[in-house]
């Protein structure tokens, strides 16, 4: 295995913009609220989440674009799927909760306002050029498409940042979806792809297994349904934490369950930012504040 980043052997990682942010070692971790289909075909449900991130300091949302016919599975498109429209077929379905160009368009200027960053990830071609005109920051590339070199090709040919997750993956699946991709501009994110996860398969250890195998930076992508272990990943170092957010975890739809309702995503921001506040330079010092109950406490001096 190769690859055109060698920062990582002289301990450095590169830095990756998206949008007004720098992402990488030592800045702060980069926050996605993943929308994801959790809007349910439904704009309003879209915007409302979207005010949700702005209002709990989130840095961007994310969305899914798909073209049904290409993505879903010709035995899968006639499977009889009960929805809130009623018994649809599983492809009527996945084009029912597909946002089309006026709806982008709306999230676009909706998330302008609200000063945040958004991007997809986009599971075939066509919904890449789709993307087009709306010149995302980045890309994100879905754990179930990593082994797709044609998109990855395609994604790569746009030029812009990429964020890979790597669930479901092996070692050997992700050695070649970075060859493809190449290191230039690309964050892994480590996921395990259950919804939701339970504490014991989230193996968090492995995001300084990428970090240093990949040589870019890591970030995580959590489908756990509490908060202290996407804190933890950030105190490990991840650069970018991701999690699916919703109105209320009881709403239709088969993401919402491991997804953080608002109080939940503003809780989680703030602990993040206080656990950066704490985690220091690393060098060890007597504070000034600690001086005088040092005189008061300590007999020997």
């Amino acid at each position: 295995m190769t690859h055109e980043n060698n920062n990582h052997l002289s301990g450095q990682l590169p830095e990756v913009r998206l949008g007004s942010k720098v992402v990488g070692p030592g800045r702060p971790c980069y926050v996605v609220a993943e929308i994801g289909i959790n809007h349910n075909g439904d704009i309003d449900i879209a915007g409302r989440l979207i005010t949700v991130a702005a209002a709990a300091g989130c840095n961007a949302v994310k969305f899914q674009k798909r073209t049904p016919t290409r993505c879903v599975p010709p035995l899968q498109r006639d499977i009889p799927r009960e929805t809130p429209w009623g018994i649809l077929s599983y492809l009527e379905y996945r084009e029912k909760v597909e946002f089309g160009a006026e709806e982008y368009a709306r999230i676009d200027l909706f998330c302008k306002h609200q000063n945040l960053d958004w991007f997809v990830s986009c599971w075939d071609e066509e919904s890449v050029a789709f993307m087009d005109p709306f010149d995302p920051p980045c890309y994100k590339i879905a754990s179930a498409t990593l082994t797709d070199d044609d998109l990855l090709r395609c994604l790569r040919e746009r030029g812009k940042p990429l964020i890979l997750s790597t669930g479901m993956s092996t070692v050997e699946e992700i050695d070649h979806a970075v060859e493809v991709l190449g290191t230039k501009d690309l964050i892994l994110l480590h996921t395990v792809s259950t919804y939701p996860a339970y504490y014991d398969e989230l193996n968090l250890r492995v995001i300084s297994f990428l970090r240093e195998r990949y040589g870019v930076p890591v970030g995580y992508s959590g489908h756990e349904t509490g908060l202290a272990s996407s804190v933890a990943a950030v105190a490990l170092g991840a650069c970018i934490l991701e999690r699916h957010i919703t109105l209320d975890r009881a709403m239709w739809g088969s993401d919402q369950a491991a997804s953080l309702e608002p109080t939940g995503l503003t809780r989680l921001v703030r602990d993040i930012r206080l656990v950066e506040t704490s985690m220091g330079r690393g060098t060890k010092t007597v504070l000034a504040r600690e001086l005088p109950i040092r005189d008061r406490l300590r007999r020997v001096l």
